[in-house]
Protein backbone atom coordinates (compact mmCIF):
# COMPACT_ATOMS: atom_id res chain seq x y z
CA UNK A 1 0.00 0.00 0.00
CA UNK A 2 1.44 3.52 -1.52
CA UNK A 3 1.69 6.36 1.39
CA UNK A 4 -1.14 8.12 -0.28
CA UNK A 5 -3.38 5.45 0.45
CA UNK A 6 -2.45 5.53 3.65
CA UNK A 7 -2.97 8.92 4.44
CA UNK A 8 -6.56 8.38 2.76
CA UNK A 9 -7.14 5.63 4.89
CA UNK A 10 -6.48 7.52 8.38
CA UNK A 11 -8.00 10.16 6.76
CA UNK A 12 -11.29 8.01 6.18
CA UNK A 13 -10.88 6.89 9.72
CA UNK A 14 -10.58 10.16 11.19
CA UNK A 15 -13.74 11.12 9.72
CA UNK A 16 -15.93 8.32 10.50
CA UNK A 17 -14.70 8.61 14.22
CA UNK A 18 -15.38 12.37 14.19
CA UNK A 19 -19.01 11.45 12.72
CA UNK A 20 -19.59 8.59 15.42
CA UNK A 21 -18.63 10.85 18.49
CA UNK A 22 -21.00 13.57 16.69
CA UNK A 23 -23.88 10.92 16.54
CA UNK A 24 -23.43 9.91 20.39
CA UNK A 25 -23.24 14.03 21.40
CA UNK A 26 -26.23 14.45 19.65
CA UNK A 27 -28.22 11.06 21.35
CA UNK A 28 -27.20 12.08 24.20
CA UNK A 29 -28.51 16.16 24.48
CA UNK A 30 -31.70 14.73 23.16
CA UNK A 31 -34.48 14.09 25.23
CA UNK A 32 -35.68 10.91 26.06
CA UNK A 33 -38.50 9.42 24.17
CA UNK A 34 -42.34 10.26 25.40
CA UNK A 35 -43.90 7.06 27.12
CA UNK A 36 -47.78 6.91 25.32
CA UNK A 37 -50.36 9.18 27.02
CA UNK A 38 -47.99 12.16 26.17
CA UNK A 39 -48.02 14.40 23.18
CA UNK A 40 -45.65 17.52 22.85
CA UNK A 41 -44.90 20.61 20.10
CA UNK A 42 -42.71 23.36 20.23
CA UNK A 43 -43.85 27.05 20.82
CA UNK A 44 -42.74 30.47 22.03
CA UNK A 45 -43.90 32.37 25.30
CA UNK A 46 -46.27 34.77 24.31
CA UNK A 47 -48.35 37.49 26.83
CA UNK A 48 -51.69 39.38 26.53
CA UNK A 49 -50.05 42.89 25.51
CA UNK A 50 -51.64 46.51 26.83
CA UNK A 51 -51.66 49.33 24.82
CA UNK A 52 -50.75 52.48 27.48
CA UNK A 53 -52.92 55.25 25.10
CA UNK A 54 -54.56 58.45 25.45
CA UNK A 55 -58.13 59.27 26.34
CA UNK A 56 -58.20 62.69 24.83
CA UNK A 57 -56.10 64.45 22.56
CA UNK A 58 -52.67 66.11 23.36
CA UNK A 59 -49.20 66.74 23.48
CA UNK A 60 -46.69 64.20 25.12
CA UNK A 61 -45.43 65.92 28.36
CA UNK A 62 -42.67 62.95 29.71
CA UNK A 63 -42.34 59.64 29.08
CA UNK A 64 -40.51 58.02 32.30
CA UNK A 65 -39.91 54.82 30.92
CA UNK A 66 -37.70 52.72 27.90
CA UNK A 67 -38.07 49.66 26.21
CA UNK A 68 -37.46 46.62 27.70
CA UNK A 69 -38.26 47.99 31.46
CA UNK A 70 -39.80 46.58 34.38
CA UNK A 71 -43.07 48.40 35.41
CA UNK A 72 -45.18 47.77 38.49
CA UNK A 73 -49.55 48.04 38.39
CA UNK A 74 -50.22 51.80 39.06
CA UNK A 75 -46.40 52.91 37.97
CA UNK A 76 -46.63 56.29 36.39
CA UNK A 77 -45.02 55.88 33.00
CA UNK A 78 -46.06 58.98 30.98
CA UNK A 79 -47.78 62.09 31.40
CA UNK A 80 -49.51 64.60 29.02
CA UNK A 81 -49.29 68.28 28.53
CA UNK A 82 -52.52 69.83 30.42
CA UNK A 83 -52.49 73.34 30.21
CA UNK A 84 -55.34 73.79 28.59
CA UNK A 85 -57.64 71.63 30.83
CA UNK A 86 -56.14 73.46 33.98
CA UNK A 87 -56.98 76.50 32.01
CA UNK A 88 -60.61 75.43 31.81
CA UNK A 89 -61.13 74.21 35.66
CA UNK A 90 -59.90 76.96 37.11
CA UNK A 91 -63.07 78.82 34.80
CA UNK A 92 -64.95 75.69 35.95
CA UNK A 93 -64.31 77.20 39.08
CA UNK A 94 -64.94 80.66 39.14
CA UNK A 95 -68.45 79.79 37.67
CA UNK A 96 -68.91 77.59 40.76
CA UNK A 97 -68.38 80.09 42.34
CA UNK A 98 -70.66 82.89 40.97
CA UNK A 99 -72.86 79.99 40.78
CA UNK A 100 -73.12 80.10 44.50
CA UNK A 101 -73.06 83.55 45.01
CA UNK A 102 -76.24 83.63 43.26
CA UNK A 103 -77.45 81.00 45.42
CA UNK A 104 -77.25 83.12 48.49
CA UNK A 105 -78.54 86.58 46.45
CA UNK A 106 -81.62 84.07 44.90
CA UNK A 107 -81.93 82.99 48.97
CA UNK A 108 -82.36 86.55 50.52
CA UNK A 109 -84.33 87.82 48.13
CA UNK A 110 -86.78 84.82 48.68
CA UNK A 111 -86.41 85.87 52.69
CA UNK A 112 -87.61 89.41 51.22
CA UNK A 113 -90.39 88.82 49.59
CA UNK A 114 -92.30 86.86 52.04
CA UNK A 115 -91.72 89.05 54.37
CA UNK A 116 -93.18 91.13 51.98
CA UNK A 117 -95.83 89.02 51.46
CA UNK A 118 -96.56 88.77 55.28
CA UNK A 119 -96.82 92.47 55.76
CA UNK A 120 -99.36 92.06 52.95
CA UNK A 121 -101.25 89.71 54.59
CA UNK A 122 -101.06 91.94 57.37
CA UNK A 123 -102.73 94.56 55.56
CA UNK A 124 -105.58 92.99 53.97
CA UNK A 125 -106.40 92.22 57.61
CA UNK A 126 -106.11 95.64 58.63
CA UNK A 127 -108.32 96.52 55.48
CA UNK A 128 -111.16 93.96 56.33
CA UNK A 129 -111.34 95.47 59.79
CA UNK A 130 -111.81 98.67 57.89
CA UNK A 131 -114.57 97.73 55.76
CA UNK A 132 -116.33 95.75 58.41
CA UNK A 133 -116.79 99.02 60.30
CA UNK A 134 -117.51 100.97 57.53
CA UNK A 135 -120.54 98.36 56.29
CA UNK A 136 -121.79 98.81 60.33
CA UNK A 137 -121.80 102.50 60.00
CA UNK A 138 -123.45 102.48 57.01
CA UNK A 139 -126.13 99.98 58.50
CA UNK A 140 -126.41 102.97 61.03
CA UNK A 141 -127.04 105.55 59.02
CA UNK A 142 -129.49 103.62 56.65
CA UNK A 143 -131.81 103.32 59.67
CA UNK A 144 -131.53 106.76 61.13
CA UNK A 145 -131.85 108.08 57.42
CA UNK A 146 -135.27 105.75 56.87
CA UNK A 147 -136.31 107.27 59.89
CA UNK A 148 -135.45 111.08 59.08
CA UNK A 149 -132.60 111.56 61.80
CA UNK A 150 -129.85 110.99 59.45
CA UNK A 151 -128.68 113.53 56.52
CA UNK A 152 -128.76 112.83 53.14
CA UNK A 153 -124.92 114.00 52.78
CA UNK A 154 -124.13 111.76 56.00
CA UNK A 155 -125.41 108.76 54.33
CA UNK A 156 -123.94 109.67 51.26
CA UNK A 157 -120.28 109.93 52.76
CA UNK A 158 -120.66 106.69 54.91
CA UNK A 159 -121.44 104.75 51.48
CA UNK A 160 -118.56 106.23 49.92
CA UNK A 161 -115.59 105.31 52.33
CA UNK A 162 -117.89 101.76 52.47
CA UNK A 163 -116.86 101.42 48.86
CA UNK A 164 -113.22 102.79 49.76
CA UNK A 165 -112.77 100.28 52.48
CA UNK A 166 -114.21 97.50 49.69
CA UNK A 167 -111.26 98.57 47.38
CA UNK A 168 -108.75 98.93 49.48
CA UNK A 169 -109.13 95.33 50.59
CA UNK A 170 -109.07 94.37 47.05
CA UNK A 171 -106.24 95.91 46.33
CA UNK A 172 -104.84 94.46 50.00
CA UNK A 173 -105.33 90.66 48.40
CA UNK A 174 -103.85 91.74 45.06
CA UNK A 175 -100.97 92.79 47.09
CA UNK A 176 -100.65 89.40 48.58
CA UNK A 177 -101.28 87.74 45.02
CA UNK A 178 -98.30 89.88 43.44
CA UNK A 179 -96.15 88.41 46.62
CA UNK A 180 -97.23 85.44 46.06
CA UNK A 181 -95.44 85.98 42.25
CA UNK A 182 -92.70 87.29 43.53
CA UNK A 183 -91.87 84.56 45.86
CA UNK A 184 -92.39 81.81 42.92
CA UNK A 185 -89.68 83.83 40.91
CA UNK A 186 -87.58 83.98 43.87
CA UNK A 187 -87.75 79.80 44.03
CA UNK A 188 -86.79 79.84 40.73
CA UNK A 189 -83.97 81.76 40.86
CA UNK A 190 -82.60 79.82 43.49
CA UNK A 191 -83.42 76.53 41.40
CA UNK A 192 -82.02 77.87 38.45
CA UNK A 193 -78.32 79.10 40.73
CA UNK A 194 -78.41 75.43 42.27
CA UNK A 195 -78.73 73.74 38.71
CA UNK A 196 -76.05 75.99 37.57
CA UNK A 197 -73.54 75.19 40.66
CA UNK A 198 -74.36 71.65 40.07
CA UNK A 199 -73.51 72.21 36.33
CA UNK A 200 -70.67 73.77 37.35
CA UNK A 201 -69.44 71.08 40.16
CA UNK A 202 -70.21 68.26 37.35
CA UNK A 203 -67.99 70.24 34.61
CA UNK A 204 -64.66 70.32 37.37
CA UNK A 205 -65.39 66.60 38.10
CA UNK A 206 -65.45 65.91 34.00
CA UNK A 207 -62.13 68.04 33.77
CA UNK A 208 -60.05 66.69 36.79
CA UNK A 209 -60.66 63.39 35.36
CA UNK A 210 -59.34 64.42 32.35
CA UNK A 211 -56.75 65.91 34.13
CA UNK A 212 -56.15 62.27 36.52
CA UNK A 213 -56.39 60.55 33.21
CA UNK A 214 -53.50 62.60 31.46
CA UNK A 215 -51.23 60.76 33.77
CA UNK A 216 -50.55 57.24 32.01
CA UNK A 217 -49.99 54.63 34.63
CA UNK A 218 -49.34 50.93 34.23
CA UNK A 219 -52.69 48.80 35.04
CA UNK A 220 -51.05 45.54 35.67
CA UNK A 221 -47.14 44.41 36.35
CA UNK A 222 -45.53 44.12 33.05
CA UNK A 223 -42.45 44.89 30.68
CA UNK A 224 -42.47 47.80 28.62
CA UNK A 225 -42.59 46.64 24.72
CA UNK A 226 -42.66 49.10 22.89
CA UNK A 227 -42.16 52.72 23.20
CA UNK A 228 -44.68 54.50 20.58
CA UNK A 229 -44.49 58.05 20.79
CA UNK A 230 -41.91 60.59 21.93
CA UNK A 231 -41.66 63.94 24.26
CA UNK A 232 -43.35 66.80 22.18
CA UNK A 233 -45.55 64.57 19.78
CA UNK A 234 -49.36 65.32 19.63
CA UNK A 235 -51.55 62.49 19.81
CA UNK A 236 -55.09 62.06 18.88
CA UNK A 237 -57.70 60.73 21.19
CA UNK A 238 -56.50 57.35 21.63
CA UNK A 239 -53.18 57.59 20.25
CA UNK A 240 -50.80 54.99 21.68
CA UNK A 241 -47.77 56.31 24.22
CA UNK A 242 -46.35 52.73 25.09
CA UNK A 243 -47.14 48.85 24.46
CA UNK A 244 -46.58 46.59 27.86
CA UNK A 245 -47.01 42.83 27.92
CA UNK A 246 -48.93 41.40 30.92
CA UNK A 247 -46.80 39.34 32.78
CA UNK A 248 -48.93 37.91 34.82
CA UNK A 249 -50.96 36.65 31.86
CA UNK A 250 -47.96 34.54 29.97
CA UNK A 251 -48.35 31.74 28.03
CA UNK A 252 -47.22 29.13 25.55
CA UNK A 253 -48.56 28.73 22.06
CA UNK A 254 -48.16 25.37 20.35
CA UNK A 255 -49.56 22.86 17.86
CA UNK A 256 -50.23 19.44 18.08
CA UNK A 257 -52.28 17.06 15.35
CA UNK A 258 -56.00 16.13 15.26
CA UNK A 259 -55.27 13.03 17.03
CA UNK A 260 -53.39 14.07 20.01
CA UNK A 261 -55.18 17.28 20.15
CA UNK A 262 -58.95 15.80 20.34
CA UNK A 263 -57.62 14.25 23.80
CA UNK A 264 -56.64 17.04 25.22
CA UNK A 265 -59.33 18.48 27.89
CA UNK A 266 -58.99 21.86 28.99
CA UNK A 267 -56.76 22.18 32.20
CA UNK A 268 -54.62 19.48 31.13
CA UNK A 269 -51.40 19.51 32.81
CA UNK A 270 -48.55 20.74 30.28
CA UNK A 271 -44.87 21.01 30.96
CA UNK A 272 -42.99 23.50 29.53
CA UNK A 273 -38.81 23.44 28.88
CA UNK A 274 -37.08 26.65 27.22
CA UNK A 275 -33.79 26.44 24.85
CA UNK A 276 -32.71 29.05 27.08
CA UNK A 277 -33.20 27.43 30.19
CA UNK A 278 -32.70 23.32 29.61
CA UNK A 279 -32.48 22.57 33.42
CA UNK A 280 -35.97 24.16 34.20
CA UNK A 281 -39.44 22.55 33.49
CA UNK A 282 -42.07 24.60 34.20
CA UNK A 283 -45.45 23.71 35.54
CA UNK A 284 -48.69 25.11 32.98
CA UNK A 285 -51.97 24.14 32.15
CA UNK A 286 -54.02 23.94 28.63
CA UNK A 287 -56.50 27.27 29.04
CA UNK A 288 -57.23 26.67 25.25
CA UNK A 289 -58.00 24.44 22.46
CA UNK A 290 -58.70 25.47 18.96
CA UNK A 291 -62.21 24.36 17.59
CA UNK A 292 -60.66 25.34 14.05
CA UNK A 293 -57.50 23.82 12.48
CA UNK A 294 -54.18 26.23 11.91
CA UNK A 295 -52.67 24.33 8.96
CA UNK A 296 -55.50 22.89 6.59
CA UNK A 297 -54.71 21.07 3.09
CA UNK A 298 -56.84 22.25 0.35
CA UNK A 299 -59.01 19.37 -0.21
CA UNK A 300 -59.56 17.40 3.07
CA UNK A 301 -61.20 14.10 1.56
CA UNK A 302 -59.27 11.02 3.15
CA UNK A 303 -58.35 9.66 6.90
CA UNK A 304 -55.05 10.08 5.85
CA UNK A 305 -55.14 13.79 5.18
CA UNK A 306 -57.32 14.73 8.55
CA UNK A 307 -54.59 13.70 10.73
CA UNK A 308 -52.30 16.26 9.38
CA UNK A 309 -54.63 18.89 10.51
CA UNK A 310 -52.78 20.99 13.49
CA UNK A 311 -54.62 22.36 16.20
CA UNK A 312 -53.80 25.43 18.50
CA UNK A 313 -53.03 24.85 22.29
CA UNK A 314 -52.56 27.59 24.63
CA UNK A 315 -50.88 26.68 27.65
CA UNK A 316 -51.21 28.92 30.59
CA UNK A 317 -48.37 29.36 33.66
CA UNK A 318 -49.44 29.17 36.92
CA UNK A 319 -49.83 33.17 37.82
CA UNK A 320 -48.23 31.93 41.51
CA UNK A 321 -45.48 30.93 39.73
CA UNK A 322 -45.18 34.07 37.82
CA UNK A 323 -45.40 36.54 40.21
CA UNK A 324 -42.64 34.86 42.21
CA UNK A 325 -40.47 35.10 39.29
CA UNK A 326 -41.91 38.54 37.48
CA UNK A 327 -38.67 40.26 36.71
CA UNK A 328 -37.47 36.83 35.07
CA UNK A 329 -40.05 36.30 32.72
CA UNK A 330 -39.17 37.27 28.99
CA UNK A 331 -41.68 37.06 26.41
CA UNK A 332 -40.82 35.46 22.72
CA UNK A 333 -38.22 32.38 24.42
CA UNK A 334 -38.67 28.94 22.49
CA UNK A 335 -38.93 25.74 23.78
CA UNK A 336 -41.09 22.77 24.11
CA UNK A 337 -44.76 22.04 25.45
CA UNK A 338 -45.22 18.49 26.83
CA UNK A 339 -48.82 18.05 27.69
CA UNK A 340 -50.59 14.91 29.56
CA UNK A 341 -53.35 13.45 27.37
CA UNK A 342 -53.76 10.48 29.70
CA UNK A 343 -54.65 11.63 33.25
CA UNK A 344 -53.24 8.10 34.75
CA UNK A 345 -49.52 8.69 32.89
CA UNK A 346 -46.68 9.25 35.26
CA UNK A 347 -44.59 12.19 33.88
CA UNK A 348 -41.06 10.78 32.91
CA UNK A 349 -38.09 11.68 35.13
CA UNK A 350 -36.77 14.22 32.76
CA UNK A 351 -39.94 16.02 32.81
CA UNK A 352 -39.98 16.27 36.62
CA UNK A 353 -41.37 19.74 37.82
CA UNK A 354 -37.75 21.92 38.56
CA UNK A 355 -38.32 25.84 38.72
CA UNK A 356 -36.12 28.68 39.89
CA UNK A 357 -35.31 29.04 43.43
Amino acid sequence: MGEFSKRRLVGAIVVLLALAACYFVWRAVQPPALPSGFASGNGRIEAVEIDIATKTAGRVKEIFVGEGEFVRAGQVLATMDTASLDAQLLEARARLQRAIISIDTARSLLTQREAEKTSAIAVVAQRKAELDAAGKRLNRTENLAARGTAPAQTLDDDRAAFERAKAAVAAAEAQVAASDAAIGYARSQIVAAEAEAEAAKATIQRIQVEIDDSTLKSPRDGRVQYRVAQPGEVLAAGGRVLNIVDLADVYMTFFLPTEAAGRVPLGAEVRLVFDAAPQYVIPARASFVADVAQFTPKTVETAEERLKLMFRIKAQIDPELLQKHITMVKTGLPGMAYIRLDPEAEWPDHLRIRVPQ
